[in-house]
């Protein structure tokens, strides 16, 4: 009778813990000391073997709900100054640890990893996620909107040392609390944590906390507690990042000097909002932008690089998606052809109070060549309402020869992750307007409502959106003007279960429709479904797909497609197929492609791209990138090329760098970039840097420009 009983209660009580994801113990007491610790990766000090240590981790991958096949455990100690993490991942074949990666923002999709997730603000939807790996290399993401949105540009002070036994890879995490934001008018800081770590050899994936495919270690709703911080000293601090650079440029006869100075001060208001002026500001050290190749008659997007716009992102998005940015930050230090324009100076503050959300940037640019001496100014302010959900505004600003511009909105999210036992949802809408001192249109506007399903086995995405042709987010970007679209995604993403085992997870999408309209005729400007049969991932890390393609375009204006080649106006309807598969990106070597092929407007076309990646070391990781076009169109024959590889080095995780190398066929232009980083300290950074700019028109490379600079930052804390 007793053995009936459990049977029966055992069901009721597993679905209770799956549906909540909840293990227990879900709170970690931090231990306080005193204590000197010696930051080694050892875990040899007596604090460590006094501190509680958690090991219940459940996988979420391959088997969800079972317990992890290696013990995992971590720790937590602090002082009045600083957080320390420490890490034990027992391993019982250490020398299978898949550790090639190094440097700092190391891609952590690739090795074994442990990643830690803490919300500061206890509020269920922000924090902070910091990554290592064996080898010692550190990464960090800040995470906003429960999930929603991520700043993987945004580095944090901080550091992590490991060591390597025949028990495994042990790591000790230091993160000072000045790093963090949290608040100070509350008695006792209790935070919300959770912990990932992924085995790569096993494509093994174990959580401690919130372990549904559902969910991930980024849904800070589903994290465990962090408590016992009840000896943390607040302190304001002021940060100063003075640099320097110097340089020379070489190019067509002549030589340049370059030599600058500038810098940030960051201060902290609150523990929680933080202001920061930058003066002079430069970007000499970042990385140059991937070339494209544009076989259509919309502009080319290209991401922001430069940090101190990337840190603070998250801030200005109002949830338009990609074809409608209010806020483009690439508007402002660079010119339509993304030359630099100089920065004079600028203010901006970021931060929380609160439910309330704040973000605002002035930046003044001073004259360059044509391009005028200009203001933006950028405003956001984000409330959280409900649970997980969130209102705002957003407007952002430009002023000019006594000219202002502005593109001001609205906008709403609601989210929850607890529907239909702990789905994900999210339904939004957005609304935005131009307003210019002179001249007022009312039709000056774009807005959009959407609804997002996003789960492990189904996934269901639609939306509505409207750019009037009278809309120009002068500080934004467009993908397209003078639409309206229609869009719906469904697909079904199944596991088998007795059959097929060596696959993990199908893919296969009935539906995924964009259909655009022109706004102010209503006719046909684009039109594409796909349908996708067949698509898997394998256990091993395998990836394949295959999908059927119907697509349209309006054409209302002939536009060129090369220098000698032009689309006349009319409606095209054509089909296209496309195959995309991948090995597994962890292993030493792995590959990638993707062909696309079929109709062209009145003709045919193949686009192939390739990808081959080489890890052979900690050291040393190759990409090399290739992609091709075959056009055939009644009005002549072209193809074209795009070739890139990228060699990255690593000495440690304080020192660093790349070269960089793309060759595109329309522009006949060749591009080198060479990039070192080294660390001397957390905080301060060396950079130098190398670009150069091959002509190849003549069937042999000439070399028109090449610029050498050094910049080093370094950091002062007051």
């Amino acid at each position: 009778m007793k053995a009936t009983f459990f049977k029966i209660l055992s069901p009721i009580f597993f679905w209770n813990i799956v549906a909540a994801q909840t293990s227990n113990p879900n709170i970690i007491d931090a231990h306080f000391t005193d204590e000197l610790i010696k930051l080694d990766g050892r875990l040899n000090e007596p604090v460590w073997q006094e501190a509680l240590r958690i090991n219940n981790f459940t996988q979420r991958e391959p088997k969800m709900n079972s317990p992890a096949t290696e013990l995992t455990e971590v720790a937590i100690v602090y002082t009045n100054n600083t957080i320390y993490i420490g890490f034990w991942g027992h391993d019982r074949e250490p020398d299978k640890l898949v550790a090639k990666e190094m440097k700092r923002d190391f891609d952590f999709d690739l090795d074994d990893n442990f990643e830690v997730i803490i919300d500061t603000y206890n509020d269920d939807r922000n924090g902070f996620l910091f990554v290592i790996n064996p080898n010692g290399a550190r990464a960090d993401v800040q995470v906003l909107n429960n999930g929603e949105s991520e700043n993987i540009f945004w580095n944090g002070v901080w550091n992590a040392k490991t060591t390597i036994t025949s028990q495994g890879w042990f790591a000790e995490i230091e993160i000072p609390f000045s790093t963090l934001k949290f608040r100070t008018d509350i008695d006792r800081q209790m935070w919300g944590i959770n912990f990932e770590r992924n085995i790569r050899r096993k494509r093994e994936q174990v959580l401690w906390q919130g372990w549904s495919r559902d969910s991930e270690l980024e849904l800070i709703n589903r994290a465990g507690t962090l408590a016992g911080l009840d000896s943390i000293r607040n302190k304001n601090f002021v940060e100063v990042k003075p640099y320097t650079i110097g340089g020379r440029e070489f190019g067509s006869g002549t030589k340049t000097g370059v030599l600058n100075a500038g810098g940030d001060i960051n201060y902290l208001v609150t523990p929680t909002v933080r202001i920061n002026l930058t003066l002079n500001t430069d970007f000499a050290q970042v990385e140059a932008d991937r070339q494209q190749i544009n076989l259509t008659r919309f502009p080319l997007f290209f991401p922001e690089r430069r940090e101190f716009f990337l840190e603070g992102q998250d801030y200005f998005d109002m949830g338009f998606g990609s074809t409608i940015i209010p806020f483009y930050s690439r508007r402002i230090g660079l010119s339509k052809a993304r030359q630099t324009v100089p920065i004079i100076a600028g203010a901006r503050i970021l931060g929380k109070t609160g439910n309330t959300t704040l973000g605002a940037m002035s930046i003044q640019t001073a004259r360059e060549d044509s391009v005028p001496s200009t203001n933006y100014s950028i405003f956001s302010w984000r409330q959280d309402i409900l649970k997980q959900s969130s209102v705002g505004i957003l407007s952002s600003n430009a002023y000019t020869n006594g000219r202002l511009h502005s593109t001001t909105g609205a906008y709403a999210q609601y989210s929850t992750s607890v529907l239909f036992n702990d789905k994900n949802l999210n339904i939004g809408a957005a609304f935005t307007q131009n307003i210019n001192s002179d001249n007022f249109d009312k039709a000056a506007n774009a807005h959009r409502i959407y609804l997002s399903y996003p789960n492990d086995k189904v996934e269901f995405d639609m939306a509505w959106q409207r750019s009037s042709r009278a809309f120009n987010p002068e500080v934004g970007f467009l993908s397209r003007s003078n639409f309206e679209e229609y869009y719906a995604e469904l697909e079904f993403k199944p596991r088998p279960k007795n059959i097929l085992r060596w696959i993990r997870q199908f893919s296969l999408k009935p539906l995924d429709l964009n259909y655009f309209i022109f706004d102010d005729s209503g006719y046909l400007q684009s039109f594409k479904y796909e349908i996708r049969p067949l698509g898997f991932e394998t256990q091993s890390g395998e990836f394949f797909e295959f999908n059927y393609q119907r697509i349209a375009e309006g054409i209302r204006e002939p536009f060129d497609i090369t220098n000698t080649i032009s689309i006349d106006v009319g409606d095209y309807w054509y089909s296209r197929y496309e195959i995309q598969a991948a090995t597994f990106r962890g292993r030493n070597w792995s590959i990638s492609a993707n062909l696309n092929w079929g109709s062209f407007y009145t003709g045919k076309s193949t686009s192939n791209e390739y990808e081959v990646l080489l890890r052979t070391s900690r050291y040393i990781k190759v990409g090399i990138n290739y992609e091709k076009n075959w056009v055939n169109l009644p009005k002549g024959t072209f193809q074209t090329d795009l070739i890139g590889n990228r060699v990255e080095y690593a000495l440690n995780p304080n020192l660093f760098g790349a070269l960089f190398m793309q060759w595109n066929s329309l522009d006949e232009n060749a591009l080198l970039n060479f990039r070192l980083q080294w660390i001397p300290i957390i905080g301060a950074d060396f950079f130098f840097i190398v670009n150069q700019n091959y002509n190849t028109s003549s069937n042999r490379w000439k070399l028109e420009r090449t610029t050498i600079v050094g910049k080093f930052i370094w950091r002062f804390v007051v």
